[in-house]
């Protein structure tokens, strides 16, 4: 493929130019002439926002830092068809994208930094821990967003300080996430790392993302599910993840089906919660398969007793699974989860394995097999709490025994084993407490 030269287009590596004009010119030479790779030698690139087009590389030579721009007049804004009105979470303009576009590639050793160091800061407002999201100061616009793209390519490159979320996808076809960095502010507000909305047949493999809000989230948003159908058909493996939210997460947007997802042998590093999966909007999730996961998840500091201080949504939960009504809709089906398989986990976890349906939304055909816990408090913070936000249920006082269960139907646990480190009282020593459950077969290998 030719090569386009973005110095040879205008692009000053002086880190404090605008070279978008210049970065595009070479997009748009590329895509003219049928394709290439438009190339960032090393040095530092100050830009607003670059439109890729079909059959169009993007490369980030080692040394090559690419930074967004954070005044708004340089962010495009990427708009939701005009019949629509706006998409959730698009507000804000992005940096990197491309739309309706196929064969894009991202790639390099290079860096994209989104500048978020500019965006939080730290107002301490939770009494000192210096734990809970950060305030936001400033305009963000997301780092990369790219929709309807197909046999889209994100390889090697780093993604650093994110302002919003990170890695945006929606309704993207034949997606090949490799052996990339994402490298945020893990107390950063909404910085996400991946969140592949509404899309198929997708590949994350390889990958260390270390962020505040969710590593790895799949999403299905109202707009994306209408124009584009499910999320499915995803495999995620070999990553390290580290969050103050959720490893993994599938939800809260739930408009649409999520289904055909496999996370395998991934180390959970010091997470609010491993595996969290949620229904509230009217959407289905199932055949979701989870095995050989390692690490830890603990609570971190919150700040709600403050007006507008933010929180995280987890308190060291291990697997999270919900299907309960947001606040204000509590009349409102949350949605069906079902199929779900979880094996080989062995981590540390301050809170209970947790599925918690409804009467109208039960949660169906659940399996565990060779599930290793041990209980043991790592943070600052006292437990002794169940979470369910964002739902009417929120956040309230509960005991935490190993394994707890409202409305499931069809719930087996088998080969598994939980330590209580610590004063066992603490934990009140529980292993199981089930409410409105039916066809359980759960038996723990006991183990002090």
């Amino acid at each position: 493929m030719d090569i386009y030269n973005a110095k040879e287009f205008g692009a000053a590596a002086d880190g404090k130019t605008n070279c978008a004009m210049a970065i595009q010119s070479a997009v748009d030479t590329a895509y003219q002439a049928g394709g290439g790779v438009v190339l960032l030698p090393a040095g530092r690139y100050l830009s607003g926002s670059i439109l890729l087009k079909s059959n169009v590389e993007l490369r980030l030579e080692t040394g090559a830092v690419l930074i967004s721009s954070l005044n708004e007049d340089d962010i495009l804004p990427f708009s939701a068809a005009p019949s629509e009105g706006p998409v959730d979470g698009w507000n804000g303009g992005f940096f990197l994208g491309a739309r309706d576009a196929e064969n894009i590639t991202l790639s390099g050793q290079g860096i994209i930094d989104g500048q978020g160091g500019k965006v939080f800061r730290d107002d301490d407002v939770d009494s000192g821990f210096h734990e809970c999201p950060k305030q936001v100061a400033s305009f963000r616009p997301r780092m990369i967003l790219f929709e309807n793209v197909r046999n889209l390519t994100v390889r090697d490159v780093t993604l650093k300080d994110a302002a919003f979320w990170t890695l945006h996808m929606a309704g993207c076809r034949h997606v090949r996430i490799h052996d990339i960095r994402i490298l945020n502010d893990d107390r950063g507000a909404n910085n996400d790392g991946i969140d592949p909305d509404c899309c198929q047949d997708v590949v994350i493999t390889g990958c260390l993302v270390h962020t505040g809000d969710d590593a790895i989230v799949l999403k299905s948003t109202a707009p994306m599910a209408r124009r584009y159908g499910p999320c499915e058909n995803v495999i995620i493996n070999s990553c390290i993840l580290h969050s103050r939210d959720s490893a993994l997460k599938i939800g809260t947007e739930t408009h649409g089906t999520i289904r055909n997802v496999i996370l395998s042998d991934c180390v959970v590093r010091d997470c609010s919660r491993g595996i969290g999966i949620w229904v509230r909007d009217g959407g289905t999730v199932e055949h979701i398969h989870v095995r050989h996961l390692t690490g830890a998840v603990r609570r971190y500091a919150d700040a709600y007793d403050l007006p507008g201080a933010p929180g995280w949504w987890g308190k060291g939960e291990p697997v999270f699974i919900s299907a309960t009504p947001r606040k204000g809709r509590e009349n409102g089906f949350p949605g069906v989860i079902r199929d779900i398989t979880v094996s080989d986990l062995d981590i540390r976890c301050e809170s209970s394995i947790f599925m918690g349906g409804e009467q109208l939304s039960p949660i169906e055909r659940v399996r565990f097999r060779d599930i290793h816990i041990t209980l043991e408090k790592q943070g600052t913070q006292p437990g002794g709490l169940f979470d369910e936000q964002p739902s009417a249920r929120h956040i309230y006082p509960h005991s935490i025994p190993a394994l707890y269960a409202r409305h499931v139907h069809g719930l087996w646990l088998k080969d598994s084993s939980v330590r209580f480190c610590g004063d066992r009282e603490a934990w009140n020593g529980e292993y199981t407490q089930t409410e409105s459950c039916e066809n359980t077969d759960i038996s723990w290998d006991r183990e002090e």
